[in-house]
């Protein structure tokens, strides 16, 4: 056997190993799993999946295409092999497409209202076991005797409007009894198709296609967007197809940002990107008017039949995940090692504006997807935050770029959300430092070899 079916068969059997690690992390809950074991699960399946990416490098042209879109399928199915096992999300997902179905406003009510009672069940809300008043774990009483998986049910949805439609969309589209699978499924069919459109467009710029599998590959992929259904993938997707076509169709790909941000708030971090190197207002404005146009008009229904304020919690829960107090939530765990808590956030907001300013400056319009990876993952390490499904536009925008060493900052948000109870409180801060050297650790190679010169990174 030659030396390249060698490694395309060692990349298969990688694979293999990296679905089962994967299905075995998110397994029913049939046995009991703690955060030490699940990070070893994690950590097998990190240190898999760059093994495959890595043997994938050796395998000859022709086979990259089929591996990428076999790896990508075995790492959707293995995310189905389970209920969400790390997030409560979801169900707040499939309330409020319920919501939706019934013709009422999911930002009206909050899910403990009694007001909804009729629309409850026993799934979302199930009795206290034993006819006890304790719901245990990730259940929430909202009245005696009675609990809730949805969490935070006492507060209204935070959700923007392309999100609330896509709720609305899978609960519409779901046979009666599906539960938790419609929407693990809708998760699973995004991921894929984000894999085709990274694959479209690394092929339309004729560059390397073995980076897709950056995100069909990736741990994150099958964790957070299919197994947790995160609704970041359908913001993810709008996001990879605005940065394929905003250089050549800028009022497109302005379209395409405003569904990201109005799918998930977070794709607003690459509209800096996205007008790297621009010069003129006129293009500038080209992107950033169609942008604001889709989401003011996605908001408008909402506002016009709700009547409640359409942000819901969006406020609160900035505040509960400590974004205003540096001393909270592990928020800024980096600056604070070297600042006083009070110096934080005016921190942040400098150094953001200072890569905002470099990208503008010395950014290659020709490469918006370099420019928005540096702007978002340097965001990503001056607030460390501390829930895992945040990288996944990250992840998306290494597959674009190609620049790996920022797959650090992912497996930070997943140390950081999933071991920090295992291994202590600093995980999170010890996790992102070590993501913020392989980032150095990579520019300067990069650097050295002359191959920094493409990218602003």
């Amino acid at each position: 056997m030659t030396r390249p079916r060698v490694r395309a068969v060692l990349t298969l059997l990688l694979l293999g190993a990296l679905t089962a690690v994967l299905v075995a992390a998110v397994r029913p809950p049939g046995r009991t799993t703690g955060a030490a074991e699940l990070t070893w699960w994690y950590a097998a399946a990190w240190g898999l999946f760059a093994a495959a990416a890595w043997s994938l490098r050796g395998v000859p042209g022709r086979y990259v295409v089929p591996l990428v879109a076999a790896g990508a399928v075995a790492v959707c199915a293995a995310g189905l092999a389970g209920p969400p096992r790390t997030s409560t999300d979801s169900f707040r997902y499939a309330w409020d497409g319920r919501v939706q179905a019934a013709g009422i406003s999911p930002y009206d009510h909050a899910p403990a209202d009694p007001a909804l009672r009729a629309l409850r069940d026993g799934w979302l809300f199930p009795p206290a076991p034993g006819g006890s008043g304790t719901c245990g774990p990730d259940r929430v009483a909202v009245a005696p005797g009675l609990c809730t998986r949805i969490n935070r049910p006492t507060v209204h949805t935070l959700y923007p409007p392309a999100a609330e439609g896509y709720f609305a969309l899978v609960d519409v589209l779901s046979p009666p009894g599906v539960r938790h699978k419609a929407l693990q499924t809708g998760g699973a069919l995004l991921s894929l198709a984000v894999t085709g459109a990274l694959l479209l467009i690394l092929r339309r710029r004729r560059a390397e296609l073995r980076t897709a599998v950056y995100w069909a590959w990736c741990p994150a992929v099958a964790v957070e967007a299919v197994n947790n259904a995160h609704v970041d993938a359908l913001g993810v997707l709008f996001s990879v197809a605005a940065l394929g076509v905003i250089v050549r169709r800028r009022a497109l790909g302005g379209v395409l940002f405003g569904l990201a941000i109005a799918a998930k708030l977070l794709p607003a971090l690459l509209l800096p990107g996205a007008l790297a190197g621009v010069r003129r207002w006129r293009e500038a404005a080209a992107v950033l008017l169609p942008a604001a146009g889709v989401v003011t008009l996605a908001y408008l229904p909402y506002v016009l039949v709700s009547r409640s304020s359409v942000l819901g919690y969006l406020g609160g829960y900035a505040e509960e995940e400590g974004y205003d107090d540096p001393g909270a939530g592990g928020r800024y765990a980096l600056l604070r090692l070297v600042l006083p808590d009070s110096w934080s956030v005016p921190a942040v907001v400098l150094g953001t504006v200072a890569v905002v300013a470099y990208v503008w400056r010395r950014g290659d319009p020709e490469r918006p997807w370099s420019a928005a990876l540096l702007v978002t993952g340097t965001v990503f390490l001056l607030t460390t935050p501390g829930y895992s499904w945040y990288a996944l536009l990250l992840v998306a925008l290494v597959a674009l770029d190609g620049r790996a060493e920022w797959l650090g900052v992912a497996v930070a948000g997943a140390a950081a959300y999933v071991s920090a109870d295992a291994l202590g409180g600093a995980t999170g801060t010890v996790a992102y430092g070590l993501a913020g050297a392989l980032v150095v650790t990579g520019w300067a190679v990069r650097r050295r070899a002359g191959a920094g010169s493409s990218s602003p990174g």
